[in-house]
């Protein structure tokens, strides 16, 4: 029989669990070392908005097909939208059709990889190796030549095109 104090109890137990989940998620970059750019968190949300903070600071994931990155098609690099760090070439993007950016390498440097057993599965995570900000993930159904797909949220990314 369900009762107030069941479902209350319920209630606090599932707000626990997802507060829990909520904090595993969020890394603390100091806890995985120093990054060459630092901000406080105040720092970091002023500087970003709101979308490209919960990707960036808070391992959060844009919806697909949502960023115009992901049909972009001109020559030029993609860079942190955290700190400018040049992320990736277009000569290495292509279509995934999965609804985010995906290239099949990154600019020597300028990621770090690491394992995320988050929502109960196994992946690898990709990070900007200057600020630590989260991009994305990489997977191994990828094209020639390296068979890898790093599948990067676009709110994480800003395109500069190569000069005319």
């Amino acid at each position: 029989m369900m009762t107030r104090r069941t479902l209350f109890g319920g209630a606090i137990a599932g707000l626990g669990a997802f507060a829990a989940a909520r904090l595993a998620r969020a890394r603390n970059a100091n806890a995985a070392g120093k990054f060459e750019v630092e901000h406080t968190d105040a720092e970091w949300r002023k500087r970003l908005t709101p979308e490209q903070y919960e990707v960036l600071r808070q391992d959060g994931t844009e919806r697909a097909f949502s960023s115009p990155l992901d049909r972009e098609k001109r020559k030029g690099v993609f860079a942190c939208a955290g700190c400018d760090l040049p992320l990736f070439n277009s000569e290495t993007k292509f279509d995934s059709g999965t609804g985010w950016p995906s290239f099949w390498m990154p600019m020597k440097g300028a990621v770090d990889e690491h394992s995320d057993s988050s929502f109960g599965m196994s992946r690898t995570a990709v990070s900007c190796h200057r600020c630590g900000g989260h991009l994305g993930h990489v997977f191994d159904d990828g094209p020639k030549p390296t068979g890898l797909r790093y599948c990067m949220n676009g709110v994480a990314l800003k395109f500069k095109p190569a000069a005319a």
